[in-house]
């Protein structure tokens, strides 16, 4: 499982990309499933992964935004992750790359199932460098961790990404004859960017453009271990990304075209987001579908897939393996919920409908972008009625629809109420009745 770090949905030549080159991630797509409306659990960081990791919404857990270097809390442990959960069918577990659900030891990977981890404990800006240390961040060095020893401090990020995939492409190597799962969370392209000299300058889209050419480099590298271990036939590769671009960035953050806003955001380009899965013999080649999916339904997807139990505790995801085996072109889930901040119920996905519940979010429209590694400056605007979308035939959400359509709007806010009374809103200052506290460090 690849997991990217707010890569725009745009950004991949087979989704549209006018002057990226990703041509091992495009033969991927031609070769497997490309899924057009898929989504992030969240559209931020901790949240994102904890959501992908447990078939959980991240607020039903306790995880909300990004977790800050020393966090008092992390994943709960009576969580169940995809590695733990394929641990107990004797599946080697390997995580290279970015964590961020608790750096502190008691919540690193190797205590939620993990048998290696080569890597960073949270996102890659959360280092001295920061363009904003000192005025508003007092950042530590950012620890290199192999296993649960650090051994180094990154000051140069270059060769991360080739490391990363050195180390995967290894543990496969390693496991080539007994079932394995092998996480790559990619620190990149979440700014700041990096890339080695192998990709520097390559790609007319800039030093963005380099970074994803190289994500796309490792991709080819798994992808030609697994064939040349001969087991690319009877393994599962799947690419998608945790959130979409950081807009405040400019030229350092990717594209989200024709989506509306990005990351940090309810709205499309928020936490719609690229989608590959490849598997020779069980996904049809070249498969393109706009079933709704969210990244909550990727555990009991590989439950089902290996005979896995689910966890004991309650669940969000469903299984998308007859969607993957191309048996049926029908979401595993009705609606799909989009929340944001700290609980609050942002957006509802219904069919081919998309409402928003009032509320406030950042836009960089009619801002000054950033540039070259500096942020531009967020507005701050506010939905002050419900709004409803169309998306098979506005994907840009452009014509609010809610006054047209009342039956539609009266039965999203239905399905929304059911949520609240699991999940709460803190829009409305509701309580939930089924969510977990996150672990807590003990003082």
């Amino acid at each position: 499982m690849i997991f990217t770090d707010d890569q725009g949905y745009q950004d991949l030549g087979v989704f549209g990309s006018p002057n990226i080159r990703t041509p091992h991630l495009d033969k991927m797509a031609s070769e497997g499933l490309k899924l057009t409306n898929f989504y992030a659990a969240q559209a931020v960081c901790s949240a994102s992964r904890a959501a992908i990791l447990t078939g959980c919404y991240p607020n039903r857990i306790g995880i909300h935004g990004a977790l800050m270097p020393n966090a008092k809390i992390g994943l709960a442990h009576q969580e169940v992750t995809i590695a733990e959960m394929l641990q107990q069918k004797g599946y080697a577990t390997g995580i290279f790359g970015k964590w961020h659900l608790g750096d502190h030891p008691d919540y690193m990977p190797l205590n939620h199932g993990f048998d290696e981890f080569f890597g960073i404990p949270y996102s890659n800006d959360m280092w001295p460098n920061h363009p904003q240390q000192g005025p508003i961040f007092d950042f530590d060095p950012l620890p290199l961790y192999e296993n649960e020893v650090v051994i180094d401090t990154l000051t140069d990020q270059s060769n991360l990404t080739t490391q990363i995939t050195q180390k995967s492409v290894e543990f496969i190597k390693r496991n080539k004859d007994k079932p394995f799962f092998l996480y790559v969370p990619h620190p990149q392209p979440h700014v700041p960017l990096f890339v080695s000299d192998k990709f520097k300058g390559r790609s007319e889209r800039g030093l963005y453009g380099d970074v994803i050419m190289e994500i796309d480099w490792s991709v080819g590298q798994i992808m030609k271990t697994l064939k040349d271990a001969h087991i690319d036939d009877n393994t599962l590769v799947i690419f998608t990304s945790d959130n979409g671009p950081w807009l405040a960035y400019g030229n350092h953050s990717g594209s989200a075209e024709p989506l509306r806003e990005g990351k940090g955001t309810a709205w499309e380009g928020g936490q719609r987001e690229p989608f590959i899965a490849h598997f020779p013999g069980k996904i049809p080649s070249g498969t393109t579908l706009k079933t709704p999916l969210m990244a909550i339904d990727i555990q009991p997807t590989l439950a089902e897939m290996v005979g896995a139990d689910l966890p004991i505790n309650e669940i969000d995801g469903k299984s998308a393996w007859r969607l993957f085996k191309g048996e049926t072109e029908k979401s595993p889930q009705d609606v799909y919920f989009f929340y944001y901040k700290k609980n609050e119920l942002h957006g509802v996905r219904y069919g081919k409908w998309k409402l928003y519940f009032p509320h406030s979010y950042r836009t960089m429209r009619g801002q000054e972008p950033g540039k070259d590694g500096l942020p531009g400056e967020y507005k701050i605007i506010g939905i002050k009625e419900i709004e409803l979308y169309d998306l098979e035939n506005d994907i840009s959400e452009t014509k609010n629809l809610a006054l047209e359509k009342p039956e539609v709007v009266a039965k999203i806010k239905l399905l929304a109420n059911d949520m609240r009374s699991q999940l709460g809103d803190a829009l409305l200052e509701l309580e939930g009745s089924e969510t977990r506290l996150a672990g807590q460090l003990k003082e």
